[in-house]
């Protein structure tokens, strides 16, 4: 009997799917490697990127963004500037197309920040305030900033980079006017507006054990023992390789561990001094691999965010010129040494 038409797709459909040639949805998922998100989620973290609002425009790396990560920092929508720009009047613009992308995709939000001393607006900054003007202002911009995302976002970075580096408080508007407690405040009041949203403490050059990890480590242990409702540290994890990588990490990750706080690196670059080389390019891999190792190490510590994902969006060359090239994806949106780095660190021990 002749074959017919279908059934000569059929046998030709049979010999490519055993010839591994098939490029239906089913062989193409089977051939699919797992993502960043999905090789943490087997060791129960998430894996992020911090985003910006200008470069969501840009289709090929929100392809990226949208599929390698479970877990999204607005870089800057959220932050004073950008969601009260006159006092007592709000915009959420910034922060919403954030939280809409990441619902979108199915992806959690980490809220960044509530209580800075930088990027903050004229008003609040070119004048005076009393200690009971300026708990008022901040009272209502915390309140009325983190209701607003009630529900929506996983965590926030209430207070961010509080200390010196000699473990000093940093002389802010919020503590030359309102003292030490303005944090536990802002904690209480965060807590209040979203019971269930995770409360973090969010600094740069805590990795290691030092002056200015201790000064947070003794605060959290002085919040916890008041009943301040504080879940987390973050630690921001703005390395550069000629300063050297911060060998105690775990051993610091632990010791807050111990404290019954959840801990995260939670603004990862590893920047170099440019041009990079392949030797450059071979060091910042390890250190991404051993910051990834060392956080699951530590059962506590739930989750990694790249500054963003790409050199192309990075903060780095602006701020620290001569240097950059700190992130796992390159200009051109192609994975780096670092990229394949972090993949080996999260398939070690991997649930199957």
């Amino acid at each position: 009997m002749p074959m017919t038409r279908l059934g000569l797709a059929g046998a030709l459909a049979a010999v490519l799917v055993a010839a591994g040639l098939a490029a239906g949805p089913a062989a193409q998922a089977h051939d699919r490697q797992p993502t960043l998100a999905e090789l943490a989620q087997r060791h129960g973290r998430y894996f992020g990127s911090a985003t910006d609002n200008p470069e969501l425009t840009d289709s090929a790396y929100t392809k990226i963004l949208g599929s390698e990560f479970d877990m999204i920092t607005p870089g800057n929508g959220m932050k004073w500037y950008a969601t009260e720009p006159q006092q007592g009047v709000f915009d959420w613009s910034a922060g919403d197309q954030i939280v809409d992308l990441a619902r979108r995709h199915h992806q959690k939000v980490r809220a960044h920040t509530l209580v800075w001393h930088s990027q903050l607006p004229d008003w609040l900054t070119s004048r005076e305030w009393t200690a009971g003007e300026l708990r008022a202002v901040l009272k209502k911009h915390i309140t009325t900033e983190v209701r607003h995302y009630r529900g929506k976002v996983y965590s926030w970075d209430v207070v961010n980079e509080a200390f010196n580096e000699d473990g000093s408080y940093r002389e802010t508007i919020w503590y030359k006017t309102l003292g030490p407690g303005y944090i536990a405040d802002a904690l209480r009041w965060a807590h209040a507006a979203d019971p269930h949203a995770r409360l973090y403490l969010n600094d740069y050059n805590i990795e290691a054990v030092g002056p200015k990890s201790d000064a947070y480590h003794r605060l959290a242990e002085e919040l916890k023992a008041q009943g301040v409702p504080l879940d987390g540290i973050g630690f921001q994890a703005h390395l550069a390789l000629q300063y050297g990588y911060p060998a105690t990490l775990e051993d610091n990750l632990r010791r807050f561990s111990r404290l019954g706080l959840d801990t995260a690196l939670t603004e990862v670059d590893v920047r170099m001094q440019l041009p990079a080389t392949d030797g450059k390019l071979a060091e910042q891999a390890d250190w991404y691999r051993n910051l990834t190792r060392a956080c699951l190490a530590v059962r506590r510590c739930v989750g990694v965010t790249v500054w963003d994902y790409t050199d192309k969006y990075s903060w780095i060359p602006a701020f620290f010129p001569g240097e950059g090239a700190a992130l796992p994806w390159d200009e051109e949106l192609a994975p780096k040494p670092a990229y394949s780095a972090l993949r080996e660190a999260l398939r070690e021990r991997s649930v199957t």
